[in-house]
């Protein structure tokens, strides 16, 4: 192999590995950017100071992306938990996992000689034995990714996409923003949903503008929830006063 097809086949496997985590990139980059956006529409809506907001949207951000990561984690901790019940069980009650296989297969169709070879194969083998009662019984799928790295992708689309919203914040608070905050933030935030939006097409292999425009929705409509819910807050807070 030479000089350039080392570099074209380095290229393809890195290619590769990112459309393996693209749902995690893509639906990790949504609630990131969805939800911090919502956070600085609500406390726009609330006439709350921009180093207000800044420390509302970072506090989100950094909560919900950690947040995100142990959900990932939990999941699998959650398979783990269950998979050991099911070497246990298979282990010391094996008559009774045996039938369960038995009936999974009978309630699809199978029966007589046929019915017992299917048994007789799944439970010849300990771990294909338990891989088939993690799906047919409780409908749980080993995930052979990384989880580490499923975790890590979403923690990293969460804070990256996430941090579009408050970037305009971040400028105005170090050196001052000679523009309308809101809008800004509002158009670089649409511009990140879109490009979401239509990474997303990718996983969903739907139409493009489909895509694009379903995130922008999406992203409109909790916005403007939480601005009006900020503005009136502000306004029942206010009056009370």
């Amino acid at each position: 192999m030479d000089h350039n097809e080392a570099i074209q086949h380095n290229q393809t496997g890195l290619i590769d590995r990112f459309r393996k985590y693209l749902g995690e990139f893509v639906y990790g980059g949504i609630d990131g950017s969805v939800t911090t956006f919502a956070v600085v529409a609500g406390a726009v809506g609330a006439n709350l100071d921009s180093a207000v907001i800044l420390i509302l949207g970072f506090a989100n951000l950094l909560a919900m992306s950690v947040g995100a990561y142990l959900s990932n984690k939990s999941e699998l901790d959650n398979f783990r938990r269950h998979e050991k019940i099911e070497y246990w069980e298979v282990e010391h009650l094996p008559e009774m996992e045996r039938n369960e296989v038995r009936e999974i297969f009978a309630a699809k169709g199978f029966e007589g000689e046929l019915l017992e070879k299917v048994v007789d194969v799944i439970c010849s083998d300990r771990d294909r034995w338990v891989d088939t009662m993690m799906k047919e019984e409780l409908g749980m799928m080993k995930e052979e990714r990384s989880p580490f790295k499923i975790g890590l992708v979403t923690f990293l689309a969460f804070l990256a996409v996430g941090l579009i919203p408050l970037l305009v914040y971040v400028w105005d608070f170090i050196a001052g923003f000679p523009g309308n905050l809101f809008l800004t933030a509002s158009l670089l935030t649409a511009s990140a949903f879109g490009v979401i939006g239509f990474l997303k097409t990718y996983v969903t292999e739907t139409s493009r503008w489909r895509g694009i425009l379903e995130t922008l929705a999406l992203g409109v409509i909790a916005a403007a929830v939480s601005y009006f819910v900020g503005d009136f807050l502000e306004h029942l807070i206010r009056n009370a006063s």
